[in-house]
């Protein structure tokens, strides 16, 4: 080989290196979106299989405030108005702000919930205690921490007190089961003031309105026959019981 034909090999080979990085870079960048996009579409058909909720035409579209990160990056929330065909009835009112809070912002950056969260279930006590039941991505895909755990159950309650005025307190469920944290630092075992002026209620105090309390709002959805009852801790974290009978 010449050395000129050299040249043109190690200048061929130059360029194609040069190509290749700056190529690389987007084809990555491509592959994740394209990733990321798949992922949305799954965890959001899986929430369209989990939990349908109908959609009334006759439903009014309402003004929603939906409460997430702020951009600010403090850590704090703030409120997204958006509109929505939204139920009069309490209970599937709370699933539709719900499942939109569940699937994000445009800003995934500002997400407050994991994208793979889902609500299983949603139910409403006569004394305006809600139970929301969630999947167990709510609890093992949070990042872990105070504030971040704060921050998701902050959203939840403070866009259901936006939108739903029979809520008054929130308790959360994991798939069912009562758990202890959402995801080692928060504590689940009480029910979140909702309303501001409710003040948050200890474990040890049942759920139940009081026989003297006129209900707040009847609802179709009954809870679970172990929601309605105290819930207390089994021997086992996140398990429903009911208190035992004294004979």
């Amino acid at each position: 080989m010449t050395p000129r034909w050299k040249v043109f090999v190690i200048a061929g080979l130059a360029m194609a290196v040069l190509a290749a990085a700056i190529y690389f870079p987007i084809l990555r960048r491509r592959v994740r979106r394209a990733a990321r996009l798949q992922q949305q579409s799954e965890v959001q058909a899986r929430r369209e299989l989990i939990q349908p909720v109908a959609v009334n035409p006759a439903d009014p579209r309402v003004k929603t405030s939906l409460f997430w990160a702020s951009d600010a990056g403090d850590s704090t929330l703030a409120p997204v108005t958006v509109e929505l065909p939204l139920s009069r009835d309490p209970v599937p009112r709370s699933k539709q702000v719900l499942n939109t809070l569940l699937a994000g912002p445009v800003d995934a950056e500002l997400r407050t919930l994991p994208p793979d969260a889902v609500l299983l279930g949603f139910y409403l006590l006569p004394d305006g205690t809600a139970i929301a039941d969630f999947s167990e991505a709510l609890a093992t895909s949070i990042p872990s921490g105070i504030v971040s755990e704060q921050l998701a159950v902050d959203s939840i309650t403070r866009t259901l007190e936006a939108n739903v005025p029979q809520v008054q307190r929130l308790k959360i469920l994991i798939h069912g089961q009562e758990a202890e944290t959402l995801a080692g630092h928060l504590d689940l075992t009480g029910a979140f003031a909702v309303r501001s002026r409710q003040a948050q209620l200890p474990a040890s105090q049942p759920l139940t309105a009081p026989s003297s309390e006129k209900p707040a709002v009847p609802t179709s959805d009954k809870p679970p026959a172990s929601a309605t009852g105290k819930l207390t801790p089994d021997k086992g974290p996140g398990k429903l019981s009911q208190p035992e009978r004294k004979s």
